[in-house]
């Protein structure tokens, strides 16, 4: 008869931890797509021939990281003199990174698209 007891709370002893780890997973699977928008904090998107967003605040220290989406070549060129900044053309996909060190506001657009702007306040 003591065995059989043991047995039943063991069984629900078993139930209850897997109804646990079902509610750890779940709440990890809604965490997850959080944190990879944090990674995209400091990420700005070239799609639409657009920069997305198109003001990005960071702090001081912050590398940020354009990516084209676009179809057509874009560049990331800043419009301060001198230039704090030139990416070049960047193709789909292509990739340009700046590591913005001291505060301030950092215009820049693209040079093949001038109408293209957008803005890194950095503080």
């Amino acid at each position: 008869m003591k065995s059989i007891l043991l047995n039943a709370r063991g069984a629900r002893r078993r139930v209850w931890l897997s109804r646990i780890a079902i509610a750890a997973a779940g709440m990890l699977t809604l965490t997850l797509p959080a944190l990879s928008n944090a990674a995209d904090a400091d990420t700005v998107h070239i799609e639409h021939f657009t920069f997305s967003p198109a003001t990005l605040t960071v702090r001081a220290g912050t590398r940020v990281t354009w990516t084209n989406r676009d179809d057509e070549p874009h560049t990331v060129t800043s419009s301060g003199n001198p230039r704090a900044f030139a990416s070049g053309a960047l193709d789909t996909d292509g990739t340009f990174a700046f590591t913005f060190d001291k505060p301030g506001t950092y215009p820049y657009y693209c040079a093949i698209h001038p109408h293209m702007t957008g803005v890194i306040v950095v503080k």
